[in-house]
């Protein structure tokens, strides 16, 4: 039997998730698997963009998910004045001490908070790649590692672009994951309308847990098992972006990285120590589609890339199915045996008569007097005496 379990506190991921998810939903109202992703991308130690119109609460989301954990937390409003030294830092000179003294910027924290990201030039933007990929900041030289647990949570607004810089290719590659919170439900906004009305609930929300908590929980994440079945399948799936026509930019290889990561964290959320291709399936638009970018033919047929990469969780073999190899779980795990292929539409069953194959014999099967390759001339025509040869 399995001894994740006690070895790695799967069991006490699962709780104290739990906590950090009810803390979330008493701010969040109606939107249980927006908050789910937000917990998952924390686990796998990533970073989230929440991209949506205004007024739909993406600020709120990640305040709410940045006060659950008793950590660090800085909030940086980005706007087109802000300048990368307010984020990473600065050196300053110190006329006492008549040496250099490094002030860290906002980015020395546990949870950082980035409103409206796209609303910095791109010379800030390009401030956080570092932090964001390596978790480390250089500043004149000098390399500051930046401490556990890191997230950048950061907020967009696609619809009004005055005075926005896109995010390049670059950088949103190094998002694990873009969500978009949506309008809410009828019920939902009912019961927003009663707990907003005497304050916000942020004030209310109190720490369920701390920033330990969090490093010893993407440790257990880390255990989870891949089968090289579903690694492979994961593979499968990136590389099918590649070879889109409707794709001039698929995933990179951290996609992949990705995927597979947050893949772990969501199995561990359903207090499981091996990942499923459904894992795979379920996190898949919201891993991959923020990277991708359609080919104009695609943009004219109005193709959004989540639209494109739902038909290619449909089209990519899973493991499991007919010819491909079977997933191999840990002990307990529901073992998936592929059935036995189906003999092709085309092939005779034995005992059967013989069938054409397009003038071709089958294997194992006499010729007839029909069977043949009729000679085609330079024009194009059908000539020459040969068997089967029209005459």
């Amino acid at each position: 039997m399995s001894t994740f379990n006690d070895q790695a506190g799967l069991g006490d991921l699962t709780v104290t998730a739990d906590r950090i998810r009810g803390a979330m939903e008493t701010v969040i109202e109606g939107k249980p698997e927006v908050v789910r992703l937000a917990l998952t991308v924390l686990l796998a130690e990533g970073h989230l963009l929440v991209e949506d119109v205004p007024g739909v609460g993406k600020t709120m989301l990640a305040k709410a998910l940045a006060r659950s954990v008793d950590c660090e937390m800085r909030r940086v409003q980005f706007t087109p004045d802000l300048l990368p030294s307010d984020i990473t830092g600065v050196s300053v000179f110190d006329q006492e001490k008549r040496e250099f003294e490094f002030k860290p910027g906002a980015i020395f924290a546990n949870i950082v908070v980035g409103d409206e990201i796209n609303r910095a030039s791109p010379k800030t933007q390009s401030a956080l790649l570092e932090c964001m990929a390596e978790r480390q900041v250089t500043v004149d030289g000098t390399t500051y590692e930046l401490q556990a647990p890191f997230m950048v949570i950061a907020t967009q607004n696609p619809v009004e672009m005055e005075g926005t810089y896109p995010l390049p290719e670059a950088q949103r590659d190094r998002f694990m994951a873009r969500v978009s919170m949506g309008y809410p439900a009828a019920d939902a906004e009912l019961r927003m309308i009663g707990g907003h009305s005497a304050g916000s609930p942020l004030s209310d929300l109190t720490p369920v847990a701390h920033a330990e908590d969090l490093v010893r929980l993407a440790d257990a994440v880390r255990r989870v098992h891949v089968s090289p079945a579903v690694a492979r399948y994961a593979v499968d799936l990136v590389n099918a972006t590649r070879r889109s026509p409707e794709l001039r930019l698929g995933a990179s290889p951290r996609a992949t990285l990705h995927l597979v990561r947050a893949s772990r964290a969501a199995a561990a959320l359903d207090n499981r120590d091996y990942v499923l291709p459904d894992d795979l399936q379920t996190l898949a638009v919201a891993v991959l589609a923020h990277r991708l970018l359609p080919t104009a033919d695609a943009q004219m047929a109005r193709r959004t890339p989540e639209q494109i990469v739902v038909d290619i969780v449909r089209q990519v073999p899973v493991p499991g199915s007919p010819g491909q190899a079977p997933v191999q779980g840990r002990v307990g795990a529901p073992q998936i045996v592929p059935a036995p292929p189906a003999p092709p539409a085309h092939m005779p069953y034995p005992g059967a008569a013989p069938q054409h194959n397009g003038g071709r014999p089958y294997p194992n099967q006499a010729p007839t007097a029909h069977q043949g390759y009729a000679p085609v001339t330079s024009d194009g025509r059908l000539g020459g005496t040969g068997s089967g040869a029209a005459r």
